[in-house]
């Protein structure tokens, strides 16, 4: 049986990620490699105020990962996921086969930012920025 890729988004306690980013990331990988995932993309995605706090958080770090994994082990991936104290949520998506290798190109570009969703970020995102001057024009 063919393996699945999976994106995995977790949301880092911003405090704890900016005390030690290596060691974070380190062990959310040992925690993939000990349920045999094949680690495809690995990048921090963007800091971000939290629209709602949670657990007393009112910031988070993204990261985004892509992984290769047999479908048996997310329950117990899941499990320590839950365990690790400096992960505040995260959330294992399956990708379509058909856009695996857009989706790791688009991961592994160093230069790619994330997308802005207006009121999420502390600042505008470039499509409202780009209306706004255009209608003002």
């Amino acid at each position: 049986m063919p393996a699945n890729v999976y994106e995995f988004m977790v949301l880092f306690d911003s405090n704890k990620y900016a005390a030690d980013p290596d060691k974070l990331v380190k062990q959310v990988h040992a925690m993939l490699e000990k349920h045999h995932c094949t680690i495809l993309a690995s990048r921090p995605w963007d800091e971000r105020r939290l629209a709602y706090p949670i657990r007393h958080h009112k910031k988070g770090m993204y990261y985004l990962i892509y992984f290769q994994a047999d479908g048996k082990v997310l329950d117990e991936l899941q499990a320590d996921i839950r365990l690790n104290e400096a992960i505040i949520r995260s959330l294992i998506l399956k990708i379509n086969p058909k856009l695996v290798d857009q989706m790791l190109a688009m991961a592994r570009d160093e230069h790619a930012l994330a997308l802005q969703a207006p009121g999420l970020a502390d600042e505008p995102a470039p499509a409202a920025v780009a209306a706004e001057t255009e209608t003002a024009s």
